[in-house]
């Protein structure tokens, strides 16, 4: 770890993932601290041993005191007030996101704070819970976290962030941020609206088939338990990548349901999802590391993404 790990981190909403990324730098021993509006979440954050307060400028002016890396880790409709207000308190600050969409993030982060130092980032972890009581400090281990990196990024900060992500035990992957929001359109916020669909779908039918319900019900069904206004969030701030991926989830079922009308089969869409998951089995096994990329060096952002369409991770090798 380079010294830009040695600077304190402030996070901004302790609930799931701005929690628990509390509780894995703190329990590592990294200077962490962090801000939430709720009294209940500072009560329960403080009382398990954690530096938490509801006092977002004084919390933003000991961020700009000790140049601590400061984390939006708020649902989109809150972030503007939050930029404001780290644009008034910490305004030199480095200022990263664990946002699940990025390019309105960044939009917002552009039209309140348009000097800052941003780089944004997305973990790709979560669970049905949500708020302090659900968070815990092996939430990222093992999973990946989507480090924006545009041509213009500085090296220096996109290290401390892309390192920031790896202290938390995650993995790190380069992308642009539009790159980003097609991909989590397709494989995270789409599954939410069929998880949603099937959900309905089951429980609309009898108490029978709700007890009847096994594996597939239950696994396919598990993000619809997120809290809707989370959800909701979620899902309306990436509408555009997202109206495509529903398209096409529509287009596939429509023509399934024709072929087993028409045919009795629904041979073509099973063996495509079954070849898929093969593949995100494999992509997923292999932990293939970008390699031959020095940060900072000529087109070293665009090697980066190349490498990361490949399915590969980023590293922190020295000279790296």
């Amino acid at each position: 770890m380079s010294s830009s790990t040695a600077r304190p981190v402030c996070i901004l909403g302790l609930g799931l993932i701005g929690g628990s990324l509390l509780r894995r730098l703190a329990d590592d021993g990294h200077r962490a601290y962090g801000y939430n509006r709720s009294t209940t979440t500072v009560t329960e954050a403080t009382a398990a041993g954690y530096d938490a307060t509801g006092d977002l400028s004084a919390v933003l002016a000991r961020a700009a005191d000790e140049d601590a890396i400061v984390v939006l880790a708020t649902p989109v409709p809150a972030l503007a007030a939050m930029v404001a207000a780290v644009a008034e308190h910490a305004p030199s600050c480095l200022l990263t996101d664990v946002v699940s969409v990025k390019t309105e993030v960044a939009a917002v982060v552009a039209a309140g704070h348009p000097g800052a130092r941003y780089v944004g980032g997305h973990p790709m972890a979560g669970t049905a819970h949500s708020g302090w009581a659900a968070t815990h400090s092996d939430l990222f281990v093992g999973a990946m976290w989507m480090v924006s990196t545009p041509d213009d990024v500085d090296p220096t900060d996109w290290r401390a962030v892309a390192e920031l992500a790896h202290r938390a035990g995650a993995v790190v992957v380069p992308a642009a941020d539009d790159a980003h929001d097609r991909a989590v359109a397709a494989i995270s916020h789409n599954p939410h609206l069929t998880a949603a669909v099937t959900a309905a779908v089951g429980a609309g039918e009898s108490g029978l088939a709700l007890r009847l319900a096994a594996g597939s019900f239950r696994d396919g069904t598990r993000v619809a338990g997120t809290a809707p206004e989370l959800q909701r969030a979620m899902l309306e701030g990436n509408a555009m990548a997202l109206l495509n991926t529903l398209n096409e989830t529509i287009d596939r079922l429509v023509a399934a349901r024709d072929q087993l009308r028409d045919h009795g089969s629904v041979e073509v869409l099973v063996a495509d999802g079954h070849r898929a998951r093969r593949r995100y089995e494999e992509v997923a096994a292999a932990q293939v590391p970008i390699t031959e990329v020095t940060i900072g060096a000529d087109g070293w952002a665009a090697e980066l993404r190349r490498q990361a369409h490949l399915g590969r991770i980023w590293l922190p090798v020295d000279g790296n």
